[in-house]
């Protein structure tokens, strides 16, 4: 599947270092239209100020985690089509099936590799966008 890198993403992180390496990485796969948020509530304003087709969010941030953010995004009628993927140094099943439920699109684990962010991102966008199993 052919993605376009053309696309617009937003990458939320409450560690500018993280932000850096995330869009590194999304620069090597060929991604330019790239914006940041430090955390959930400025990522919410954002995703209501622009479209975007992608939201990378890290799930450990304060004072909104990105599980709260993806909440609110999937109760949004306007926004609840974006794609979403969690990023978190956890792997625990309790944290994976909380997501998914709340409807993400996939799921990384850190530390990753630009491999890994682009066969995530080729899964998230293959079908529909997950829609909360909660909804």
């Amino acid at each position: 599947m052919v993605i376009d890198t053309s696309m617009s993403i937003l990458v939320v992180d409450d560690f500018n270092t993280m932000i850096r390496i995330i869009r590194n990485l999304l620069k090597q796969l060929g991604y330019e239209n790239v914006d940041d948020a430090g955390g959930g509530v400025s990522a919410l304003a954002k995703m209501r100020a622009k479209t975007y087709d992608l939201v990378i969010s890290d799930w450990n941030m304060s004072p909104m985690t990105g599980y709260e953010l993806l909440i609110q995004v999937r109760a949004d009628p306007v926004l609840r089509s974006t794609r979403f993927i969690m990023v978190t140094a956890e792997s625990t099943i309790e944290n994976v099936v909380a997501a998914k439920v709340a409807g993400v699109d996939n799921y990384i684990v850190k530390p990753f590799t630009a491999k890994t962010l682009h066969h995530k991102i080729q899964e998230a966008f293959a079908g529909e966008p997950t829609p909360p199993l909660a909804a």
